[in-house]
């Protein structure tokens, strides 16, 4: 048995373990998000965005569970730190609900209702908002006394959501299938998806949430999706990641301006971007060998998802990256731990600040 997965085995156990030993530091998680965070919606959707298959999973205790990646999500990780477990996928409930939260992640999809089409069914960011809806509404009331114990539990819930990377991948960057780029220029198509997102954060907010983690979106043009593409070796494509920036530079001051608009809502934006870009240039700090090579073997040369069965590197959690387009659970595990616990990483405040306000 490798290392990884004694390590991965060992955690999900202390992880159980804590959860019948400890109470929770929030009543519960609730996900929204792309293939970053998709824990099995996508296994219930006719789409060739699935992560249902070996290698994915070979790390993490149920396997092949949807996850995009070799083991844990970000969102497991902070789900983990909160003494919660991991919330399932949505459309995997068919009967009772779990209070202690919800997944509601889909691959491919995007902040546009269309982004993701071409690959088949996937939950834009308005559906997921849907069946959030549909949750708070038909499913959580007979749980509580009171309207106000409802609402009550949903302020001190943790709403965790990271969107926009496919409006990009699938879509602005893709002028062969969609005209996106050639009806906006970046800085307008930027605008065009912060006022969306805006309006759908909005629609959560009235829904009862006030805790919000947001991530930004990644140095895209550093995913060996287009390092491969564009033949560059150990080198970013910056003309990707300028593209990317004009609207991460757009998400801070659109989230601090819901919170003077809309009271009570408290954001933290994890900046994954710089993160990411760090990971990449100093790689022996974090512990990684490879900062440009997936592990698995992929489909079209580095550039896409695992082939299934084919054996993968002997050390995955020393890759920053698992396929063509997601890293290995160790970068989440970075990202969630920097940001629970680091004031000075996430924007304004710490994860650990946020559970006590």
């Amino acid at each position: 048995m490798s290392r990884d997965l004694i390590s991965s085995f060992l955690f999900a156990f202390l992880h159980f373990f804590f959860l019948i030993h400890s109470k929770p530091l929030a009543p519960a998680l609730y996900v929204f998000g792309d293939s970053l965070f998709d824990s099995g919606n996508n296994n219930h959707l006719p789409t060739f965005a699935r992560a249902n298959y070996p290698p994915y999973g070979q790390n993490f205790v149920q396997h092949f569970t949807g996850r995009f990646t070799n083991g844990r999500t970000l969102s497991d990780f902070i789900a983990e730190l909160l003494e919660l477990p991991y919330p399932p996928p949505y459309l995997s409930i068919h009967e009772s609900i779990m209070l202690s939260g919800l997944n509601y992640a889909s691959s491919a999809c995007g902040i546009l209702p269309e982004t993701g089409s071409r690959l088949g069914k996937c939950l834009s960011l308005g559906q997921q908002i849907d069946f959030f809806q549909s949750t708070v509404e038909s499913k959580l009331p007979s749980h509580f006394k009171s309207s106000k114990e409802l609402s009550n539990y949903l302020a001190k819930s943790i709403f965790m959501l990271t969107m926009g990377s496919n409006d990009y991948i699938q879509s602005y960057f893709e002028p062969t299938l969609f005209s996106t780029s050639q009806d906006y220029d970046p800085q307008t198509f930027a605008q065009l998806l912060i006022d969306a997102l805006s309006k759908h954060l909005e629609r959560l907010y009235e829904l009862g949430a006030r805790k919000l983690i947001m991530l930004e979106i990644g140095p895209l043009g550093c995913l060996p999706h287009y390092t491969r593409r564009y033949e560059l070796t150990g080198k970013c494509h910056e003309e990707t990641n300028q593209i990317v920036s004009y609207f991460n530079s757009k998400l801070h001051p659109m989230l601090k301006n819901l919170t003077s608009t809309l009271r009570g809502l408290v954001f933290i934006l994890a900046p994954i971007n710089s993160l990411v870009y760090d990971l990449i240039a100093n790689p022996s700090k974090y512990g990684f060998t490879d900062a440009s090579n997936p592990c698995c073997t992929t489909w079209a040369n580095g550039t896409s998802s695992c082939i299934p069965l084919l054996e993968t590197c002997p050390n995955p959690n020393e890759h920053i990256f698992w396929d063509g387009y997601h890293n290995t659970e160790t970068g989440n595990s970075i990202a969630a731990s920097l940001c629970f616990n680091d004031p000075e990483f996430c924007s304004p405040i710490s994860i650990r600040e946020l559970l006590q306000i």
